[in-house]
């Protein structure tokens, strides 16, 4: 089992991707909703989708108890 740390050095990491699964399967609007829906700041957010801040711990189990995505599914989303 690969961590989360060699998840989001890996070329392949795209949070973009598990970022727009919670959205669509929440049907929320955009990422200000999704920050209101993560109880982040909305740059925390801008910061992920540019990669600048990877998806750690607190915000991947946080996302699984909003989006009933388990710890696998999310880390599957944002590892392909």
């Amino acid at each position: 089992m690969s961590s989360l740390k060699e998840i989001t050095a890996s070329p392949s990491y795209n949070p973009n991707r598990v970022l727009d699964a919670i959205i669509e399967k929440l049907q929320l609007k955009n990422d200000a909703a999704l920050s209101r829906a993560l109880e982040v700041a909305p740059p925390v957010i801008s910061k992920i989708r540019h990669n600048t801040l990877p998806i750690g711990a607190t915000i991947l189990i946080r996302m699984h108890e909003i989006s009933d995505f388990s710890i696998r599914e999310l880390r599957d989303l944002m590892a392909h």
